[in-house]
């Protein structure tokens, strides 16, 4: 099969590279239609227009064509794999690779130019994510060295706590450790999922602020979560002094199907308790005029059939609170805010009885 002029120049226009021919006067006199793909703009839009058009300014449209007159590069008149910017008609920076020459008359005059580009978006976005997945696979290794040192430290600190503590409580101690582990495994199932991103150059992203975006590092079960049926129709006061974490537990809480209330003291609360049914009181552990403690001993003389599950900040019970709640039979403690939404949904099945539903 012989080529063309015709199937040549057929070629050339369904090319998906940026493919420009232009003037001795440096007007575009050729425009292909990988050119409008990357671009955006149709060839009536450029042809005879000055070239200066596609580039972010004529500045680097001179610096092009200085390329393209010195023996430096490739040879006088000729340039290879130059890296420059298109500018779309959207307003993007556009990296290519121009690869052009100068075409001259029969008298040796230059008559115009023509150049391939090649859009380098996604060949330097692979290079990204090459460069990142190495960053990556090397972040993994070294967070997971100290990571078993932390595990190995827990194991002999959870046995010392049992040792030391003999035939006193230690279930606050015990639930801490457990806390600190569930996060360890958490970090583990993160730098995992980081691993597998590294290996396969495949992610996905999440709003993060504004137009910024960050990969999503949740597991697929957590993207896919449904809300848990057992939760639907269960009845919760929330009560914290923080507006925010009253709002984003309620938030976490209805999207799972509860009925949730909030209370932003323990006076609130018990006045809520006096008129209202719920099935579990979540409340803070630190609170002014009526602290958890207090609200938990008020609820259980007057509502003593309502599991109160508590929730502080602080990595300590400085006050006791947690302790002497325990002693009169609280339920549960979930230790550290921001709220494990796992854990809480869990322990929020198990005081309401309905986890084997």
């Amino acid at each position: 099969m012989s080529l063309t002029r015709e199937r040549l120049e057929q070629l050339i226009a369904h090319s998906t590279d940026i493919v420009v021919a232009t003037e001795r006067d440096g007007s575009v006199a050729y425009y292909n239609d990988g050119a409008t793909r990357s671009l955006g703009y149709t060839a009536d839009e450029v042809l005879g227009q000055p070239v200066s058009k596609l580039y972010p300014d004529v500045e680097e449209a001179k610096r092009v064509m200085r390329a393209m007159r010195s023996e430096s590069c490739s040879g006088k008149g000729v340039v290879e794999t130059f890296q420059t910017f298109f500018l779309s008609k959207a307003g993007e920076r556009i990296p290519v690779a121009i690869s052009g020459t100068i075409l001259y008359g029969e008298k040796g005059q230059e008559d115009g130019t023509i150049g391939f580009a090649k859009d380098l978006r996604e060949i330097l976005r692979k290079e990204e994510l090459v460069t990142l997945g190495e960053v990556a696979i090397g972040l993994s290794h070294e967070i997971n060295n100290p990571l078993a040192v932390i595990v190995n430290q827990l194991e002999l600190l959870e046995r010392e706590v049992g040792a030391l503590a003999g035939e006193h409580d230690c279930a606050v101690e015990f639930e801490r450790l457990d806390a600190i582990r569930r996060e360890i495994q958490r970090i583990n199932e993160i730098l995992e999922r980081l691993r597998t991103m590294a290996h396969t150059e495949s992610y996905e992203t999440i709003d993060y602020i504004g137009p910024a975006k960050m990969i999503d590092l949740r597991s697929q079960k957590e993207r896919d979560r449904a809300p848990d049926a057992r939760l639907k129709g269960i009845r919760v006061l929330v009560v914290d002094d923080d507006p925010g974490i009253c709002h984003s537990l309620c938030e976490l809480l209805q999207g799972d199907g509860c009925e949730v209330q909030q209370a932003r003291n323990g006076a609130e609360a018990l006045d809520l308790l006096t008129h209202e049914s719920f099935d579990v009181v979540l409340s803070d552990v630190v609170m002014p005029h009526m602290d958890g403690y207090e609200l938990f001993k008020a609820i259980r003389e007057r509502r003593p059939e309502i599991p109160v599950l508590m929730m502080t900040a602080f990595h300590y019970d400085k006050d006791h609170i947690i302790k002497r709640s325990r002693l009169l039979g609280l339920d549960a403690v979930i230790f550290k805010k921001p709220v494990d939404p796992a854990r809480l949904r869990q322990v929020i099945l198990e005081v309401t009885g309905r986890k084997e539903i």
